[in-house]
């Protein structure tokens, strides 16, 4: 009876527990940047869950939308906050220096998983993809849920309006 290593679930259980700190971190931070850096760090975590999950298109969404989108407009709202310059440069270096170590080993994990857990061959794969695919996603977004894809994008058009306006009146006063 010989017991197999299953690196799929190992890096899953590695990634879970990433996830779960850099989630206590962003709640338990004092300070809003670092906040806002556990909360990236978590999104690329959640990406590399997915990825493991062998749902590619759903970790690249995550990536782009969440990483990418909403944590431009957090970062947006903390730099109206007008932390001072030491403080600034301090954080920044900081910042940099934990967020590469942290992205440098999902990297590795996720390198690890992908080549050693023999998902790169093909078997059902693609009636996977013929379901769950970008074009199946794309058809019955824009034909079922029209409605709502466009009552989304209104009301994050009316988000960054209303933030705008904040900041004008905030840096008038």
């Amino acid at each position: 009876m010989q017991k197999t290593v299953n690196l799929q679930l190992i890096s899953l259980i590695i990634l879970g527990v990433l996830a779960i700190a850099s989630a206590l971190s962003t709640v338990l931070s004092r300070h809003p940047i670092y906040s806002a850096m556990s909360l990236v760090v978590h999104f690329f975590t959640l990406a590399g869950i997915y990825l493991t999950l062998q749902s590619q298109f759903i970790a690249v969404l995550q990536i782009l939308v969440y990483a990418g989108a909403i944590m431009v407009l957090v970062i947006f709202v903390l730099m109206l906050l007008n932390l001072s310059h030491e403080e600034k440069q301090k954080l920044s270096i900081q910042s940099r220096n934990s967020f590469g170590i942290v992205l440098v080993a999902v990297f590795i994990i996720m390198l690890t998983t992908y080549l050693f857990s023999g998902s790169f061959v093909y078997t059902q794969e693609e009636n996977v993809m013929a379901l769950f695919g970008p074009k199946a996603l794309g058809y019955v977004l824009f034909t079922e849920h029209l409605a709502a894809f466009e009552f989304v994008g209104i009301l994050l058009l009316a988000a960054i309006i209303g933030a705008m306006v904040m900041a004008k009146k905030k840096l008038a006063d």
